[in-house]
């Protein structure tokens, strides 16, 4: 059973570039380069262009799901009311 990001990829070719993910995901292309040269989204460069895998950015997407990223703080115990 093919999931909302399945089906959000369904009629693409096995890799996109930066133009498809913007579209795909409702941004800029800036931003998408932003994302492929920080280490954001998975993407590989070959002289001056960028591809993505559309498996590997799938995985990346699902991995991010709805979680908190870590900011490396920890949270203060709450206090117990007696």
């Amino acid at each position: 059973m093919a999931d909302a990001l399945d089906q959000l990829f369904e009629h693409d070719p096995p890799t996109i570039g930066p133009t498809e993910v913007a579209a795909r995901l409702n941004t800029t292309t800036r931003t998408v380069y932003t994302w492929l040269k920080e280490g954001t989204i998975p993407g590989y460069k070959l002289g001056t262009s960028w591809f993505v895998i559309v498996e590997e950015l799938k995985a990346e997407l699902r991995k991010g799901a709805n979680n908190r990223r870590d900011t490396g703080h920890t949270a203060e115990p709450e206090s117990e009311t007696v």
